[in-house]
C-alpha cells in the first residue's frame, strides 16, 4: 500500500463563514439559521500533486479522506485536436472521465461519478458499522457499487426500476452491495423517497448527496485534472447538470486554486446545461428566482421519460441553498443553456468522429451547447475553455466482455409503506 496520512481539514458554513471540526460524517452546521452548504477548508493550501499510481488520490491534499481504496483512476486532460479544430477554438481542453486507454483514461465505470464514489467512501471510516445508503438514477449507483465490492463496504442502492440496465459490470459483484428499486414509471427523486425510508432504520446511514463535502471534492479533481494539466485556470467550463454539484464542484476548486496563486486569479465562467424538456433549474434561473418554480410531479415524470440523458433528472438540485448553484452562477457571471435530445444525439456523434471515442448523453448535452455557445459568438476563439467530459467509453470497456447485471432484491410502488421497506431492508443486511 502506497504511503498515506488521513487528510487534515476543517469546516466552514458557506452562509456564516463559522470554521469549526469535522466530527467525522458531518454535512451541516446545526449552528446556521438558513439551510447552507459547508466546505472542506484543507491545511495545506498549496497543492502538491502526488503520481499517478495514486490514482484520484494523487490530490489527497483536497480530498477529505481517512484513508486510500484500491482501484481509483484520476480525471485525464488534454488538449483537443479534432474538436478544437472544428469549433476555431484555440485552446480547448477536454476533461475526460471515462475508459480510454489511448489517452490513460481507466475508469472501468465510465463516468465521472467514480470521483465521488472514491472519495465519500474513502471519508468513511474503516470503522462504520452502518450501511451506507445511496439513491441514484444510474451511473452513481454503478461507481458506488463498483467501489464498494472492491473494497468490502456494505451498500444499499435505490434506483428506478426503468434505470436497471445501467447497473451493467463486468464481473459479479460482492455480496456487501444490495439494490432496491422503485417501480416502473418512478425517477430519481422517488428513488431517494425510497431510499430515506430505508434511512429510518438505525442500521443505515445517508451518503448525503451535494451536502457531502466529499461527494463534491471528488468531482472537483475534474477541475484539479485540468488546472495542473493546462497550467492556468480556464476562462470557460463547461457541464451538463442535473444536481448541479459538479459545477458547485468547480467552482470551490476554482477559489482553492486563487488561493494556492501558482496558476492565476480568474473565476471560471460556469457554462451549465439541461437537456430539455427537463430544465427545472433553468427555468429558475431565466428568471432569475433563487428558489425553484413549482413543477407538478406528473409533468416531470413524463419529461424525465422523454430526455435521453436521465442522469440529468433531479427534481430537487441544491440549486437556491447558501453555496448552491445559483450562487455559483452569481459569482462567476455563468449561464445555464439548453440541448435538446437530437442536439445532443449529433454532438455525440461530432464527437466520436473528432476525439475518437464513444461519450454518454449528459455529455453530448454538455458538448451541443459548447457548439451552440460558439455559434453565437460567446466564446473568444482563443480563450481557455474547459469542457468535462463527465462519462464516456463504455461501448470500448464493453467489447468482448460478458457484463453481469445488479438485480433488485426488491422492487417497491412509487408509494411504499415505510415500515415494509424499513424490514426487508434489514433483512438484505443480518
Amino acid at each position: 500500500m502506497k504511503e498515506f496520512t488521513p487528510t487534515a481539514y476543517t469546516l466552514e458554513c458557506v452562509a456564516t463563514g463559522r470554521e469549526f471540526e469535522d466530527e467525522g460524517w458531518t454535512m451541516e452546521d446545526r449552528q446556521s439559521k438558513s439551510p447552507s452548504l459547508v466546505r472542506a477548508r484543507y491545511a495545506k493550501k498549496k497543492l502538491e500533486v502526488k503520481p499517478d499510481e495514486y490514482g484520484i488520490y494523487k490530490f489527497c491534499d483536497w480530498l477529505p479522506v481517512k484513508r486510500m481504496l484500491e482501484g481509483s483512476s484520476a480525471p485525464v486532460t488534454y488538449r483537443s485536436k479534432g474538436l478544437g479544430k472544428h469549433l476555431g477554438l484555440e485552446n480547448l481542453y477536454i476533461t475526460f472521465n471515462g475508459y480510454c486507454p489511448a489517452i490513460g483514461a481507466r475508469m472501468t465505470t465510465c463516468s465521472f461519478k467514480e470521483t465521488e464514489a472514491f472519495s465519500v467512501c474513502a471519508r468513511a471510516s474503516r470503522e462504520e458499522k452502518r450501511v451506507l445508503v445511496v439513491a441514484s438514477a444510474g451511473n452513481t449507483a454503478r461507481a458506488f457499487a463498483k467501489v464498494c465490492s472492491d473494497n468490502h463496504i456494505r451498500l444499499l442502492l435505490s434506483v428506478p426500476a426503468d434505470n436497471l440496465d445501467a447497473l451493467w459490470f463486468d464481473e459479479p459483484l460482492d455480496p456487501c452491495v444490495k439494490l432496491i428499486a422503485c417501480a416502473n414509471g418512478g425517477d430519481y427523486f422517488d428513488a431517494i423517497h425510497l431510499s430515506n425510508l430505508a434511512l429510518k432504520s438505525p442500521m443505515f446511514y445517508s451518503e448525503g448527496g451535494a451536502k457531502n463535502i466529499a461527494r463534491r471534492d471528488g468531482m472537483a479533481t475534474t477541475v484539479l485534472s485540468a488546472v495542473t494539466t493546462i497550467g492556468r485556470i480556464p476562462d470557460y467550463y463547461f457541464q451538463a447538470v442535473g444536481s448541479g454539484t459538479g459545477a458547485i464542484a468547480a467552482w470551490e476548486a476554482n477559489l482553492r486554486l486563487i488561493e494556492d496563486g501558482s496558476y492565476g486569479q480568474n473565476l471560471m465562467k460556469l457554462m451549465v446545461s439541461q437537456n430539455a424538456p427537463f430544465v427545472p433549474m433553468y427555468n429558475a434561473w431565466r428568471v432569475d428566482s433563487r428558489e425553484m418554480l413549482p413543477y407538478d410531479d406528473d409533468k416531470a415524470r413524463r419529461d424525465v421519460e422523454i430526455i435521453d440523458a436521465k442522469v440529468l433528472s433531479n427534481r430537487r438540485p441544491p440549486y437556491g441553498i447558501h453555496g448552491g448553484l445559483y450562487d455559483a452562477l452569481k459569482a462567476t457571471d455563468g449561464e445555464i443553456m439548453v440541448a435538446t435530445n437530437a442536439q445532443a444525439r449529433k454532438a455525440r456523434e461530432l464527437f466520436r468522429e473528432l476525439e475518437g471515442v464513444d461519450i454518454y448523453s449528459a455529455a453530448g448535452v454538455a458538448t451541443a451547447t459548447l457548439i451552440k455557445a460558439v455559434a453565437d459568438g460567446r466564446i473568444d476563439k482563443s480563450a481557455t475553455v474547459m469542457l468535462n467530459i463527465t462519462g464516456g467509453g463504455e461501448e470500448l470497456f464493453k467489447e468482448g466482455k460478458t457484463l453481469h447485471y445488479l438485480k433488485p432484491s426488491h422492487v417497491f410502488s412509487l408509494t411504499p409503506d415505510a415500515d415494509d421497506v424499513i424490514a426487508k431492508c434489514e433483512a438484505l443486511f443480518e
